[in-house]
């Protein structure tokens, strides 16, 4: 090698190391000299301008590479320009891995101003601005990316692997974005045959709907996926999921059918089934002689199934099988043949659990069983509580008092937020400033248990039962040594959980008969708040043209809890009090609900005109308030409602509640009998009718009433979340105590 050579070496080694130094200014000076000495190389004009560029003289940089390309000949330039973007592209990748986003940025800017064509590049800019958190979306259209990828002469220079990750990116990022959608429809051409597209579309589908509550937008993702594989039977179960949530009910209804008709296996067929079921009774007694077909074909297929006693379910069909016995409370109060039906399907979960999470599971008991004995029994409790509905949702306004009250020397709470990384919600924060350790975990994460197992709780709380399937595979899993079931849904009978928390009234005598987890009955009442939040009415009976003296009845629970039965009932009470309208809150398409309950008046006799559907609106303390222009609230049955009802209380609203035998049909039972109040539980749909005309007739005892439920605020159960926090405290107290006498 010649000194010349060894110099030219040794002078390169020194501005690379200048550059990994971010000794920039020595960098130029280097490649300076290294002009003076060969002008006719033009990498080291590139590279002079790049140092240039990074001491921030951009102008500096580009008058450099001018100059450099000023004498070129066509070909000659547009070789060179190669070479320039050549070395600006390879020192972005350098700071890509360095994650030094900001600079990377700025040199692919530089990059587009060269080469405003470049896909890739383009591509590169759309993910760095995701890093930088400056993405708007705009920058689609304003960096040409729609254009490019419209562009069939760009077909062959576009990496679809990079595409695949910048469309992973932007819809992690921003999936609400109008442009999103239309950035995900322009790859498609380009990205249809990566495998983990339509995971991608599925899990930005559910993030959708369970994180934001767009079910709508959420249903277009899910189209994209259902367009590419009609086949998969996920996504044909998510799509029709979606259309049902977004209140599509035509739809919804019209994809279930399909469902049931092209599965084969008997437990995909179960599910169709239940989201045949779910469909019709969202209408809200629109399709009554179906639903009850539909639910007789319903438990002659879950029969099948359990006679069948299937152990080889992939992970997919044993989950979505917990929710299948979620609409007969419904539809009928039959907790004995309801609650023998979820055994049995939450034994063939538990099954196919346990086989394809052997290995996690075995790892869990040898966990729980390692535990070293209890010496110091004056340890706070860790209790953890697991739901996806710790949030601006029914279970999180009810549980927070709870959480506000507990004892913090004598318990450590945790909380496992289940699809809540990225919800902006007030609530939300408020639970996990709260606790002591919060988790707040992304749709599709799948590390619950592990997280839990690791946490070395005492006692783990599902709020969520039936109503989710994660929660439920989740307990069956069992990492904690007392497992409870707690205010979100009726006791899901997965056959790891051991208790399931109720009080003396919302279930009968003999409940535990059929029940398998162990009732433990707290003193008064299963639930209790210190009050709600109130905003400012939106309603007025001028507005709704009901005369001052009318009496109003109101119903405002959600589709499902409108059973036929009850709103016959409902009809004979405004038949029977002339003078009076009924508003009926609860649907967002309300013209099958219309219908069907217009047709019940029409063929009562009854002015439609004395019945008035109500939107919903913005707030939940908007919601509250409006219940203060109902005389009365008629409750619905075999399905009460819950916060609803606490809601009408707390308004000082008399109600008319009927009582069944189930949970479900026992919860403004409680609720009522906690609060003080005795007029207006019936335990037959006699005695409901008889109610509803008392108390639509005789001022004087709705008044009675509702001076009882204001007096009762400063006295009542249902009222005192701190003696409700401390009787749960004993029992979970009680519930370690046995835990720990079994193990001597």
């Amino acid at each position: 090698m010649s000194s010349s050579d060894s110099q030219t070496i040794n002078w390169q080694q020194q501005a690379n190391q200048c550059l990994l130094d971010g000794n920039y200014l020595q960098a130029s000076r280097l490649y300076e000299a290294a002009i003076e000495t060969e002008p006719d190389v033009k990498s080291h004009y590139w590279n002079l301008g790049l140092m240039l560029l990074l001491q921030g003289e951009e102008a500096e940089a580009q008058t450099t590479w001018l100059f450099a390309m000023a004498e070129g000949e066509p070909e000659e330039v547009e070789q060179w320009t190669i070479e320039l973007i050549q070395v600006l592209k390879k020192e972005a990748q350098r700071r890509e891995y360095l994650e030094d986003w900001a600079v990377a940025w700025a040199i692919r800017q530089h990059i587009r101003e060269i080469d405003p064509t470049d896909i890739n590049n383009l591509l590169n800019l759309i993910a760095l601005s995701v890093l930088l958190k400056t993405y708007t979306g705009e920058e689609l259209t304003s960096l040409g990316v729609f254009e490019r990828l419209q562009s069939t002469s760009e077909t062959a220079e576009i990496d679809t692997q990079l595409l695949f990750l910048v469309l992973q990116t932007v819809l992690n990022y921003a999936p609400l974005d109008p442009q999103s959608l239309e950035f995900t429809k322009a790859c498609l051409p380009y990205v249809s045959g990566q495998s983990e597209l339509i995971d991608l579309l599925k899990t930005t589908a559910n993030k959708i709907s369970m994180t934001h509550h767009q079910a709508e937008l959420a249903v277009e993702y899910a189209e994209l996926a259902f367009q590419l594989q009609p086949e998969n039977k996920t996504i044909l179960f998510l799509t029709t999921t979606l259309y049902q949530k977004a209140e599509n009910l035509d739809k919804g209804i019209e994809l279930a059918k399909h469902c049931y008709e092209v599965c084969e296996d008997l437990a995909d067929k179960v599910y169709a089934n239940h989201l045949v079921l779910k469909g019709l009774i969202s209408a809200g007694g629109g399709y009554v002689a179906e639903v009850s077909s539909i639910l007789e074909r319903h438990q002659t297929l879950l029969k099948s199934l359990i006679e069948l006693d299937p152990t080889e379910l992939p992970q997919d069909m044993t989950m979505r099988l917990f929710s299948t016995l979620f609409f007969p409370p419904y539809l009928q109060d039959d907790p004995q043949l309801n609650n023998k039906l979820r055994q049995q399907v939450a034994q063939i979960c538990q099954k196919n659990i346990e086989r394809y999470a052997d290995t996690a599971i075995s790892q869990y008991k040898q966990k729980l069983a390692s535990r070293p004995p209890i010496i110091n029994t004056d340890k706070p409790l860790r209790v953890g509580y697991i739901s996806y509905c710790l949030r601006d949702h029914s279970v999180g306004w009810l549980a927070r008092w709870l959480f506000k009250h507990y004892n913090r020397e004598k318990f450590q709470i945790y909380a496992y937020l289940i699809n809540a990384e990225g919800r902006e919600d007030s609530l939300q924060n408020w639970y996990v400033n709260q606790v002591d350790q919060a988790y707040q975990f992304p749709v599709g994460h799948r590390g619950f248990t592990d997280q839990i197992s690791e946490d070395e709780l005492d006692i783990l709380v599902d709020l969520d039962s039936l109503t989710l399937d994660l929660s439920c595979e989740i307990m069956a899993a069992k990492t904690t040594p007392v497992q409870v079931t707690w205010l979100g849904w009726d006791a899901s009978e997965v056959q790891t959980i051991d208790y399931y928390i109720a009080d003396p009234y919302v279930l009968p005598e003999n409940a535990q008969d059929y029940y398998s987890e162990k009732i433990w009955r707290l003193p008064q009442t299963y639930i209790a708040v210190d009050g709600f939040e109130v905003g400012t009415p939106t309603l007025r009976r001028d507005e709704l043209k009901i005369p001052g003296d009318a009496v109003i009845y109101l119903s405002s629970q959600m589709g499902y809890k409108y059973h036929p039965q009850t709103a016959k009932m409902q009809i004979e009470i405004l038949k029977e009090v002339p003078n009076s309208y009924f508003l009926i809150k609860g649907f967002k398409k309300q013209d099958i609900v219309k219908e069907f309950f217009i047709q019940l008046a029409k063929d009562e006799g009854i002015n439609p005109d004395r019945l008035i559907f109500l939107s919903g609106v913005p707030t939940s303390a908007i919601h509250r308030a409006n219940l203060a222009i109902a005389d009365v609230v008629l409750d619905t049955f075999p399905y009460n409602g819950a916060t609803t009802t606490l809601e009408t209380l707390w308004m000082e609203v008399p109600m008319v509640t009927r009582v069944g035998q189930q949970f479900a049909s026992r919860n403004s039972y409680t609720m009522m009998v906690n609060a003080g109040i005795n007029e207006g539980i019936a335990w037959t749909d006699e005695e409901y009718v008889e109610w509803g005309i008392r108390l639509g007739t005789d001022e004087a005892l709705r008044q009675q009433v509702a001076w009882k439920l204001r007096k009762s605020k400063q006295t009542a159960p249902l009222w005192n979340g701190k003696q409700f926090t401390r009787e749960m405290e004993k029992a979970y107290e009680q519930m370690w105590q046995i835990y720990l006498d079994s193990r001597g």
